[in-house]
């Protein structure tokens, strides 16, 4: 009987897998396998809310596998060596899994494809599992055309603008339907992990739950609502107008293919708008593969002189800059472990450019507490924050007052996460500090720790 191995990575789904309907198509049976990796839990990417929803992903395709006669099985440590193992112990004839775009996906890969050989078994990529086009596919104009397989190459578009002209006009391949029933051949599994056993330690108390199913539910209903009005509200605050599936999307409980042709057939400019947004998500992902070192080296450098100031650092994290509406996008970081597009700009914004910190270690921080944590959405969005990345404007600065008023006109997202603030009515919660001196007084919310325009001359004068 010829048998597949399933490596689930970034692709925690039944629906639209690419990897899982590849070795089901090969072999007569299959093994779904999900390795606990080592690796990526010495590199301390694996923290608390990420491993609670990760737990929640594992939970209900497991859930899902069996309601089609399977199982997922899970084995912990090196995920090339127990890989290995598994194939061996079923005589699988090939491994199949999704490509990724990280430095550690692509020696992941090479590892485990030397290592199958001299098994002689084969490794299947399949590089449509985790994006709508694949790194690599799309290279600028004058390089030819790329291939999925070529996503380590270096010609990679380094501007978003023509590579979502280009990536619009791409044929995207059609969803894939969800198999009707899975055969696993006899294998030992480890038990399904627990949040505690993948990362002990205490999780954002309002973590949104995990998994497909409820990928699923979220997906139709924002396609079938309030994706109409995502062009205009995408950056309303206090609206809390975004679709929330971006860690659904990182572990791979919906795949991107799918998403947007749902939105697409929704139509409106809300759906072009929100489609935008995945290309932004393949365009980080292509530029990763072609440079690797972008996830801690500055993608065009800047010389920059960065302060260190541990307290101001401090502040940042907890929200007490003194500055509303960044103060309640950390908080609410803290709290959700997420928060939208426009409070990550105008948190990041103001550690890089007003306090003139290290984009690093603003990264690092997000990293630590976001559940949908992706290493090329969050340090190339840091990079472009910073002026270091492809931004063709390095060295703007989102002015915290002047953006609060126009996202969060009346105070609602501030008063909501800032709740010293929640007896100052309208726009002047934006400004506790121009208060009357007895309303100021009765605050206890710290003045701010920096002058914006101090700020903005000294990071134009170190920059250079």
């Amino acid at each position: 009987m010829r048998v597949s191995v399933a490596l689930f990575t970034a692709d925690l789904r039944v629906h639209d897998n690419p990897v899982l309907d590849g070795a089901l198509r090969e072999a007569e049976s299959v093994v779904p396998l999900f390795v606990v990796d080592s690796g990526i839990r010495d590199a301390d990417f694996v923290v608390p809310n990420r491993a609670v929803f990760l737990a929640d992903c594992l939970a209900d395709l497991d859930a899902a596998l069996r309601a089609r006669g399977g199982r997922l099985v899970v084995r912990r440590g090196d995920v090339v060596q127990e890989t290995c193992r598994v194939a061996a112990r079923v005589g699988a004839g090939a491994v199949h899994m999704a490509g990724g775009a990280s430095g550690y996906a692509a020696r992941r890969e090479a590892r485990l494809r030397a290592a199958l050989a001299r098994e002689r078994r084969e490794l299947r990529v399949h590089e449509g599992a985790v994006t709508v086009v694949a790194p690599g596919v799309l290279v600028p104009s004058g390089s030819g055309r790329g291939t999925a397989g070529g996503a380590r190459r270096k010609d990679h578009f380094a501007v978003f603008t023509p590579y979502y002209r280009r990536w619009r006009s791409e044929p995207w391949r059609a969803p894939l339907p969800a198999p009707r029933a899975v055969r696993v051949p006899s294998i030992r599994s480890a038990a399904l992990p627990t949040a505690a056993s993948l990362a002990p330690g205490v999780a954002s108390p309002d973590l949104p739950a995990g998994g497909e199913t409820v990928a699923r539910r979220r997906l139709r209903r924002w396609a079938a609502g309030p994706l109409a009005d995502y062009a205009e509200r995408q950056d309303d605050l206090a609206g809390d107008a975004t679709s929330r599936l971006s860690p659904y999307l990182h572990f791979g409980c919906l795949s991107p293919v799918e998403v947007a042709r749902r939105a697409l057939d929704a139509g409106g400019p809300g759906a072009e708008a929100f489609v935008r947004q995945l290309a932004w998500r393949d365009f980080h992902l292509q530029v990763l593969a072609a440079r690797p070192d972008a996830a801690h080296r500055d993608y065009r450098p800047r010389h920059d002189r960065w302060r260190q100031d541990a307290d101001e650092v401090a502040a940042w994290c907890a929200g007490l800059t003194g500055y509303p509406v960044v103060d309640a996008a950390m908080r609410q970081l803290t709290q959700e472990g997420w928060m939208p597009g426009r409070a990550r700009l105008l948190a990041a914004s103001f550690l890089a450019k007003t306090l003139y910190v290290d984009w690093r270690t603003g990264a690092r921080h997000f990293l630590a507490l976001l559940v949908d944590g992706d290493i090329a959405n969050n340090q190339l969005n840091w990079q472009w924050v910073a002026g270091t990345g492809t931004d063709t404007r390095p060295n703007r600065i989102l002015n915290p007052i002047v953006q609060a008023l126009r996202h969060d006109p009346e105070g609602e997202y501030v008063r909501r996460w800032v709740p010293e603030l929640a007896a100052v009515q309208g726009p002047a919660v934006h400004r506790p500090w121009r208060l009357p001196g007895p309303d100021r007084a009765a605050l206890a919310y710290p003045d701010p720790i920096v002058d914006l325009a101090e700020a903005a001359d000294r990071f134009r004068r170190r920059r250079g």
